[in-house]
């Protein structure tokens, strides 16, 4: 990579750059299939604007054990007829998550250095790895070919919240003001809700609805089944929305008409999303939270965004932030220097 391509810290909007190159571009994404992972490669190709096919990886013992540091596995040869790498190799391969080390390293080496590939978040195996490496800003990895902001990409575009706003989804439109988005994660390898978080969780979130805000409420298949049931009965009791998880996924909606964003802090991508709206967001702590996801934290704090939640809302004023079209710009003016290099 060229010297006028080094990485360095961003946290602008700014669109990609309109490569004819790019656009033509055969586009992998490869990741295990979490939605997180695979999310956040998505919002990147969107951006860029490339099609792209997504090919979830799914090594068996113990080759899944070995990664990111190990080798494939061999039903997965890159060019093959069958596996996660079958077909002509790509001309970009975004990739995210441990087990998809192996599988970007395998594609590079089987394309003699033509494929770009390009990482999301430390692949834990130095930042030579991959020819464009992003990670957030709290983390420690650095080098020519990496690229940081402070929150993370994702698929929260400020036109999809344009069009929510523009299409308003029935079910919400009509809440009473003050509307707040409530997003609630749950358990991970990290952290644990114990029962004490999900008491003060409930109680703060009580105090608001007692004093007229209207919640609008969604959690994850991680969230707790005790902590989701007693979020659908307060939700029943005090009045507002919780997505049951039938018809359309109402995620976008909630934050397109939220007039602020209560949040748990076991999910640095919802805290993501949550501050590309511009919306004041409340931070609901939890004791256990990834200490680096703290990082974010305090950044956003600072930015003027981001305040502990304790059953009141919080005024705050600051310019949406997301950092997702600054990433692909990046990722784009990498692209191009490395294609010139093949030409």
């Amino acid at each position: 990579m060229s010297a006028a391509s080094a990485m360095t810290s961003a946290s602008g909007a700014a669109a990609p750059n309109s490569l004819p190159d790019l656009a033509r571009a055969r586009t992998w994404i490869i990741t295990d299939g979490k939605a997180g992972d695979e999310n956040q490669c998505v919002a990147i190709a969107e951006t860029l604007g490339v099609a792209f096919e997504r090919r979830r990886v799914t090594p068996r013992p113990p080759f899944g054990w070995m990664a990111p540091w190990g080798p494939i596995d061999p039903r997965d040869q890159p060019g093959g007829r069958k596996g996660a790498l079958a077909g002509p190799l790509p001309d970009l391969l975004i990739a995210s998550g441990r087990r998809a080390v192996p599988y970007l390293r395998a594609v590079r080496q089987a394309s003699g250095g033509r494929t770009f590939t390009a990482f999301l978040k430390d692949p834990r195996t130095g930042h030579d790895t991959a020819n464009f490496v992003w990670v957030p800003d709290y983390d420690d990895l650095r080098g020519p070919n990496v690229f940081t902001t402070l929150t993370p990409p994702h698929p929260v575009s400020a036109a999809r919240i344009e069009a929510a706003r523009n299409a308003p989804d029935p079910r919400l439109v009509d809440l009473p003001w003050p509307r707040i988005a409530v997003l609630v994660g749950g358990d991970s390898r990290h952290l644990s809700y114990r029962a004490a978080d999900m008491r003060r969780l409930l109680a703060e979130l009580t105090k608001l609805a007692d004093g007229g805000c209207s919640l609008m409420v969604t959690v994850s298949r991680r969230t707790p089944e005790n902590l989701r049931k007693a979020l659908r009965d307060l939700v029943a009791a005090k009045g507002g929305f919780f997505w049951d998880g039938t018809g359309g996924n109402p995620y976008v909606g909630m934050l397109a008409f939220a007039e602020q964003i209560v949040v748990t802090s076991d999910s640095a991508n919802m805290v993501g999303e949550a501050v590309s709206t511009g919306a004041p967001v409340l931070l609901f702590n939890l004791p256990k939270t990834y200490i680096r996801h703290r990082r974010l934290f305090a950044g956003l704090a600072m930015a003027g965004a981001l305040k502990p939640f304790i059953g009141r809302l919080e005024e705050m004023h600051y310019p949406p932030m997301d950092a997702t079209p600054a990433i692909a710009d990046a990722m784009a003016k990498a692209y191009a220097d490395h294609r010139a290099n093949w030409a």
